[in-house]
């Protein structure tokens, strides 16, 4: 009970700050400003406020539907937790939804870069990935992915075996060529100050579907990027 408990409690603050940024995205503000703000709050501290495309792995989407299963087993309604995994498989959505959005649903032979795939840094686990769910989606849609993760390839090549639709790149850059969007579903380092620039030129749609936040709008658009993250207020047109 004490790990199920400590787990939904820390899943329960990443569904919480998704929430609030999509209210940030209706109303105009900007998330990293209300979570820096939030997090300055001694009670509650900066640990686990980033929003995102969705948390993964093997603990926190078990644990907090072994928690829900728990509390039925024993005829009591878990509201509050059910509600942190129902806004966690939504979160996966958001992505997918803002290209869609940006190509009016037209995404029969887009190419879609996507750099990161594991559920998070520092891994080759890709359990409950938000990139599974954004690839999935993608391709459904009759799009087709060239992905990178600097860990992870060898994971994704066994999910997805026959995939025609996605092709495997062996570096960042290469992921961009012939795409016409960049998304990113993975925090890792090496994505955090790449070339802005040279993502403009080698992309046929010069747009940034930010999944994790790791960039600064207001950068991208001086470098003529669309930018689109998560909980960023209105997302930002290079022409704006």
């Amino acid at each position: 009970m004490t790990k199920y408990a400590a787990n939904a409690m820390l899943a329960t603050r990443i569904s919480f700050m998704n929430s609030i940024a999509q209210l940030c995205e209706k109303a105009g503000a900007d998330i990293d400003a209300v979570r820096r703000g939030v997090g300055s709050d001694s009670r509650i501290g900066m640990s686990f406020l980033f929003p995102g495309a969705g948390y993964g792995g093997s603990c926190f989407p078990k644990d907090v539907r072994a928690l829900v299963r728990s509390a039925d087993s024993i005829g009591y309604q878990a509201e509050l937790i059910n509600a942190v995994d129902a806004v966690n498989n939504r979160q996966k959505r958001r992505i997918f939804d803002k290209i869609s959005a940006y190509f009016d649903g037209r995404l029969t032979d887009k190419t879609i870069g996507i750099w990161g795939l594991s559920f998070k840094p520092n891994t080759d686990d890709m359990r409950d990935a938000s990139s599974r769910v954004l690839m999935e989606l993608l391709w459904s849609a009759g799009a087709k992915v060239r992905a990178y993760d600097p860990e992870a390839m060898g994971e994704v090549r066994r999910l997805y075996p026959n995939e025609d639709k996605l092709i495997l790149c062996d570096s960042a850059i290469e992921a961009l060529n012939g795409a016409d969007a960049l998304s990113i579903m993975t925090e890792w380092q090496e994505f955090r100050s790449p070339d802005f620039e040279a993502i403009r030129d080698v992309l046929t749609h010069p747009v940034v579907f930010d999944g994790r936040n790791l960039y600064d709008p207001s950068v991208l658009s001086a470098c003529g990027l669309d930018y689109f993250g998560i909980g960023r207020g209105k997302s930002i047109r290079a022409d704006s």
